[in-house]
């Protein structure tokens, strides 16, 4: 199965690239143009002055309803950049490289980053993963396991399509996700018959976003 964009870039045509320069006459009308159509309102620019004060961010954590679209809560590849580990890399490393990018869960891409062979978790490292795949094998030494030998291959990884998550609530997220015991739910977009990685949902983030949804929920049906 593809991964995600291969990482081409086109180039910007000169004439529409971020140096061109329009000639003065053109100044104009661009401009104006530009304002119909994006209905463009200017903005006010302030100076505070001499005794403002003004109080720093409220620290209220984002919460999400359980009836909100499953999309508000994807971490969309399109918008962000996927965490990558190789297959053969020491799983120690990888769980190091996780924890200093603040994340659970890495992908696993072959060698020219196209083709996506799997998923590891910091759960898959620290659990009974390591252990048993020791026991089977023989080996002795964690340092000798690798993202290969303990990660969920492409075959056995539970997904679910993009096309069904723009049509579903959070609820059919926490559902999904309890129903296939995952941590993580990849999302995977189909174009042309070619399947992409679109994006992913977190359990850890979707039980946390949706804390106060679910007490109120549970407060209800007492």
């Amino acid at each position: 199965m593809p991964g995600p964009a291969s990482g081409r870039i086109t180039p910007i045509a000169p004439e529409s690239g971020a140096g061109y320069m329009p000639p003065k006459a053109e100044t104009k009308s661009i401009k104006e143009n530009f304002m119909v159509r994006h209905n463009v309102h200017a903005l006010l620019l302030k100076t505070l002055g001499k005794g403002s004060s003004v109080a720093g961010p409220k620290n209220e954590s984002w919460q999400v309803k359980l009836t909100d679209p499953a999309s508000s809560i994807m971490t969309d590849f399109r918008e962000r950049a996927f965490f990558k580990v190789s297959a053969d890399e020491q799983i120690d490393e990888a769980l190091k490289k996780m924890k200093h990018a603040g994340l659970r869960a890495a992908f696993v891409l072959d060698k020219h980053n196209d083709k996506l062979l799997g998923m590891i978790t910091a759960y898959d490292i620290m659990g009974e993963k390591p252990l048993r795949y020791m026991h089977n094998t023989g080996f002795t030494e964690h340092k000798d396991i690798v993202v290969s030998d303990i990660m969920e291959k492409i075959e056995d990884m539970v997904t679910v399509e993009v096309h069904d998550v723009e049509q579903a609530s959070i609820q059919s997220v926490l559902d999904a996700l309890q129903k296939c015991g995952c941590t993580h739910l990849p999302v995977l977009e189909n174009n042309d018959g070619e399947l992409h990685l679109r994006g992913l949902f977190s359990s850890a983030k979707v039980l946390r976003l949706t804390e106060d949804s679910r007490k109120s929920a549970a407060q209800t049906k007492v």
